[in-house]
């Protein structure tokens, strides 16, 4: 028998699909909503296996103090010898794109030129060793929150002073070469326990990051609410692309057991990968032309922690 699976979450809108993969396989589930918390050492958590569904953009919504929380509540789990599906060395990953960049450099995966910048002081300067254009990006991401292209530095100084700058949770701001999509599309490769599910583009006509989730604000633009017309199957991108080997490999270097890694061919015919989200979500849309159903994926690795026996093709 299963044993009971903890979903760790502070964005309920995101729940259904996964609650239902469970469901469909008589999986037994908990809800623990975290927006903060209290943390006693001294006791034992509960049995299970646990899945981390706190996000990086779950400042957008009020609830830093729960990444806060969670990332001590991971730690404490591990200590217990609970398994923790995306735990704490996926979660510090995930909030980081700094150390995304130098986890996807170490094995040779190309990334996007950047800088990072503690503090508002040294983004002037830092911008002028930048060529341009070039865009601005927090190192917590969340929504496309503080993602903006700059053609001049002019402009650049003008937002850095004025009311409109936006400061990532933790101060630190990225200054990113813009790599120009040679077909107007970003993609997007899941993966669950390093294996592909699918791959997905995502127009970039009206932004340059896209989230895939439905259940989003109407007037977010980076989170289009079931438009199809922005995420289609990338059908020219396959299981046996040599991304996802490389991918695969970050992944179990870094305790990631679900992803959704994006990239960006530029005009220059390069692939530049900038982006690994933890707290993947799954386009309806996108499943319903593919036939797959990614939250099956994560069911079934939650059987397969359970019953270590279980083959790979168990999904």
């Amino acid at each position: 028998m299963t044993p009971t699976v903890h979903i760790l979450f502070e964005n309920a809108a995101w729940l259904a699909p996964l609650e239902k993969a469970l469901s469909d396989r008589n999986i037994p589930y908990e809800l623990h909503f975290l927006e903060g918390g209290t943390l006693d050492l001294s006791a034992e958590p509960p049995e299970g296996i646990y899945i981390n569904r706190m996000s990086p953009s779950s400042h957008t919504r009020g609830h830093q103090g729960g990444v806060q929380h969670v990332r001590d509540l991971l730690v404490w789990l591990e200590a217990h010898g609970r398994r923790v599906i995306n735990g704490s060395a996926a979660f510090e990953l995930e909030l980081s794109k700094v150390r995304q960049d130098l986890a996807l450099r170490h094995f040779g995966i190309r990334t996007p030129r950047t800088i990072a910048v503690a503090g508002t002081e040294g983004l002037k300067e830092a911008a002028r060793r930048m060529e341009l254009p070039f865009i601005t990006k927090h190192n917590q991401g969340g929504k496309g929150l503080g993602v903006k292209l700059f053609r001049d530095l002019q402009a650049f100084d003008a937002y850095v002073d004025g009311p409109d700058f936006i400061e990532d949770p933790g101060g630190v701001t990225l200054l990113q070469q813009y790599i120009k999509p040679a077909n107007e599309n970003i993609t997007r490769v899941e993966l669950v326990d390093g294996a592909f599910v699918y791959a997905m583009h995502s127009s970039t006509a009206d932004g340059f990051e896209l989230c895939p989730a439905v259940e989003c604000s109407a007037d977010d633009a980076f989170c289009p609410v079931g438009d199809s017309g922005k995420f289609k199957v990338a059908d020219d991108f396959t299981a046996d692309d040599e991304l996802v080997a490389k991918y695969a490999e970050v992944m179990a270097a870094y305790g990631i057991d679900v992803a959704g890694i994006e990239f960006v061919l530029g005009e220059d015919g390069l692939r530049y990968t900038y982006d690994i989200n933890g707290t993947t979500n799954y386009n309806l849309d996108v499943e319903a032309e593919s036939g797959v159903e990614g939250m099956a994926y994560i069911a079934a690795l939650v059987e397969r922690i359970a019953n270590p026996e279980l083959s790979l093709s168990a999904k």
